[in-house]
């Protein structure tokens, strides 16, 4: 089992507080942070202290509960008003996790339909129960993920896996790194290449630091290496993350996935996603609508407090790219796997 946990609720609907491992300071920095106010979770957000879509979502559904706590005494009618603004000013922190969409609606539809409480305090208090069954789901999710990728996994494979899809992007296990988790569990040898993913390094910061966590054996390499690691014949299986995927299998995932899965394709390796049903958003006919999030170009020209670029270059910085369903061998959900996915064996697997 993991030595940390990504998020936690510690006290009451009335005076708790979400707390967070501050996922910027890793591997040198282990640190919780607490998020008492819709504000402070929206800056962990956007500043990628908490990230990935499982766990954006778990945390913007008891960002709810701590951005309505001083509405407790309020009429009930002004409390239900107040949910769906605290909702709708979390959306607003990023925009392609499909994830936090979805717990916000989650949470401001359970709100509106509750018919439990008689008053403020008592769907207060029930509002952190949802938050509490969302977050205990995707646990179930992340396990549900790990023994379906297991059954793609052989001992002895190379796994190669872009960003961190790990138990630091989930409340959980994670969703890439789930199957290889269930695999270590089951007996199984797996070795994983975790790319660096530039330019926030979210593979050699979290991935390889949750690997070697867990006791897995995890060779970093440079995001320009994936090629030539394949070439070599080193790598057996790509396994990523999704952040949104659209109704056609599209997937949207950290920048830089796109090139692995064309990598992938050329050398003949499998290209694997895994991702809880919630990160399919079905409203959106292909990865061409996907909204692509556009960071800061400090990121590349000053990352980790050293410039490393002229002053008043121009730069390209979204955060995102969009996988075409042709390039996925496998969608890994919590309810099975896809095997080269179509968007009518996408609709069957969902409903």
């Amino acid at each position: 089992m993991p030595l940390y946990q990504t998020l936690r609720w510690q006290g009451d609907a009335a005076s708790g507080t979400l707390m967070l491992i501050d996922q910027t300071l890793l591997p040198g920095t282990y640190s919780e942070i607490g998020c008492e106010t819709s504000e402070q979770l929206w800056e962990a957000i956007r500043s990628l202290r908490v990230r990935g879509a499982p766990a954006i979502g778990v945390a913007a559904a008891y960002g709810v509960v701590t951005g309505t706590q001083s509405l407790r005494q309020s009429p009930l009618t002004e409390f239900r008003v107040a949910v769906v603004e605290v909702c709708r000013y979390l959306a607003t922190s990023r925009p392609t996790a499909v994830n936090l969409f979805w717990a916000l609606d989650r949470m401001r539809e359970f709100c509106a339909s509750c018919r439990q409480a008689d008053s403020s305090q008592q769907l207060h208090d029930l509002l952190l129960e949802e938050a509490a069954r969302i977050d205990q789901e995707d646990k179930q999710m992340c396990l549900a993920i790990g023994r379906h990728g297991n059954e793609l996994l052989r001992s002895g494979m190379s796994v190669l896996t872009h960003c961190n899809a790990g138990g630091l992007a989930t409340a959980g296990d994670g969703t890439a790194l789930a199957p290889i988790f269930a695999a270590a569990n089951s007996g199984k040898s797996i070795h994983v290449f975790a790319d660096e993913t530039r330019p926030l390094l979210q593979g050699a910061r979290l991935t390889a630091w949750e690997l070697q966590q867990r006791g897995i054996p995890v060779t970093l390499i440079c995001d320009n290496m994936a090629g030539q690691v394949m070439k070599e014949g080193r790598v057996d299986m790509v396994i990523t993350g999704a952040d949104r995927i659209a109704a056609n299998g599209d997937a949207a995932n950290k920048i830089g996935t796109y090139s692995v899965a064309v990598l992938a394709r050329h050398h003949g390796i499998p290209f694997c996603i895994a991702a809880p049903s919630s990160t399919f958003d079905l409203s959106l006919e292909s990865g061409d609508a996907i909204p692509i999030e556009q960071r800061n170009s400090s990121e590349i020209t000053d990352g980790f407090g050293r410039s490393t670029a002229p002053s008043g270059v121009n730069v390209y910085n979204p955060a995102f790219d969009v996988t075409p369903v042709e390039l996925i061998s496998a969608l890994i959900t919590e309810r099975g796997v896809i095997h080269k996915p179509t968007r009518e064996q996408i609709r069957l697997h969902l409903s």
